[in-house]
């Protein structure tokens, strides 16, 4: 079973761990929670009760990376190792299609397309809702290891880049044209101003920008013009090191996804969801 942690000022609910936890979305009032090494990788549950609900498995999907969800399509999108899965949730059909590079993560537009972020080949890729390819954005050449993306109404987008090996770190602001306007980060570390490691975001109606800060174990906030706000989830409120996130920002809650390292450090033994009261 999945855990949860329910964060509302003092009060704690958890729920027991499960597998390790590679993407966590909302709609409506279900969650969604994409779970490695399990028969039925998607796991559902009621976002008031949190109660099991149900399980989807998606076939043929053998490598895990994010999962997201589109109100206006009605539907699912898994990333695996080069190809989208798409689930139809009226009647829980499936369809793939291939991206022709290695995915790392997700996003929706507020056009309703598919933003898929490729960190190897250092691109954003757009898709329509049945796999159309739109476009195609190579990242500036300093926007290393990009991680994830997330499309602004602006045309902009927001993108966290940098693995635990490169020399810059940083949550940028991109051009439509993928050159960085502005950025927030630089040498890894463990300061307010800085990051190791930013996988994934979330950015609200605002504009303020919630960053995973992965080897660092924390949550941050950043504003529009991506200067430090404030930590929003600490080291000791997760325990575990956050991979996902997902913001609902009509409930004011963030989902955490949590993994807990094997002993070598080397692979995720467990995982689960932290909900935080925002």
């Amino acid at each position: 079973m999945a855990q949860f942690v329910v964060l509302v000022g003092a009060m704690v609910h958890t729920l027991p761990e499960g597998n390790a936890v590679y993407g966590v979305t909302s709609l409506d009032d279900l969650l969604y929670v994409l779970r490695d090494k399990a028969s039925q990788q998607i796991t559902v549950y009621d976002v008031n009760s949190f109660r099991l609900h149900r399980r989807l498995n998606i076939p043929d999907l053998d490598v895990m990376a994010d999962i997201v969800a589109c109100a206006y399509n009605q539907c699912l999108y898994v990333c695996g190792d080069m190809r989208i899965h798409r689930v139809a949730l009226y009647d829980d059909v499936v369809s793939d299609w291939p991206v022709d590079d290695v995915c790392y993560s997700l996003s929706v537009t507020d056009t309703h397309t598919l933003l898929v972020t490729c960190d190897k080949a250092q691109k954003i890729k757009e898709f329509s809702t049945d796999g159309r390819p739109i476009r195609e954005i190579q990242l500036a050449q300093d926007v290393v290891s990009p991680f994830h993306a997330v499309k602004l109404s602006s045309g902009q987008f927001v993108v966290c880049h940098g693995r635990f090996f490169d020399p810059v770190q940083r949550v940028c602001l991109v051009s439509s044209d993928g050159q960085v306007v502005k950025s927030f980060g630089g040498a890894k570390g463990t300061g307010s101003q800085q990051m190791y490691t930013p996988v994934h975001i979330a950015v609200d109606s605002n504009g303020f920008v919630f960053v995973v800060d992965h080897y660092n174990d924390r949550v941050l906030l950043l504003s529009p013009s991506l200067s430090f706000v404030r930590e929003v989830v600490s080291r000791e409120q997760l325990i575990w090191t956050p991979l996902r996130l997902w913001l609902d920002e009509d409930r004011r809650r963030l989902y955490v996804a949590v993994n807990k390292w094997g002993d070598l450090n080397d692979t995720y033994v467990a995982g689960r969801v932290i909900v935080i009261q925002i």
